[in-house]
């Protein structure tokens, strides 16, 4: 598969980085061979190097009407919780299309979908603070070897 990179500048550095991603039903073309591939829905996403795994909201699950596989055991800011689990299909900003991702169902205010290690681990991910701005670069799959030590 060929690599895809995306680049976003932001004029100021930033706190967290928020990119627009979009979000469908669960989907393999290998196994679905007969099925339409569901619609994605545009929502707003939150890159969270410190999550393991990737999260949707309420308003995704009831959105695109999907329903649970079970429940998990989630640790976050909060301690900890058993959340409802989701398999969903991710297109992030470079139309590249992560399939059958796992996600917990998780409480959120402002964004809908929190991009965890799950996928950024599939990606070459940079970011960089230069001159007052950030500038945060991805391309998956992963094809660079970044060191800033060479």
């Amino acid at each position: 598969m060929r690599s895809v990179p995306f680049t976003s500048e932001f004029p100021t550095q930033l706190g967290s980085i928020i990119t627009d991603c979009k979000i469908s039903d669960a989907y393999d073309e290998q196994v679905s061979v007969n099925e339409l591939h569901p619609e994605f829905t545009p929502f707003k996403a939150i890159w969270d190097t410190g999550a393991m795994r990737s999260s949707i909201s309420t308003a995704v699950v009831e959105k695109l009407g999907i329903s649970p596989l079970g429940f998990a055991r989630v640790f976050h800011a909060d301690g900890e919780s058993m959340q409802q689990v989701y398999v969903v299909n991710v297109l992030l900003p470079n139309n590249m299309e992560v399939k059958t991702v796992t996600v917990t169902e998780a409480k959120m205010t402002d964004i809908d979908v929190l991009i965890g290690m799950d996928i950024i681990s599939l990606c070459d991910f940079a970011l960089t603070s230069s001159g007052g701005k950030t500038k945060f670069s991805f391309q998956i799959p992963s094809s660079v070897d970044i060191d800033f030590t060479k």
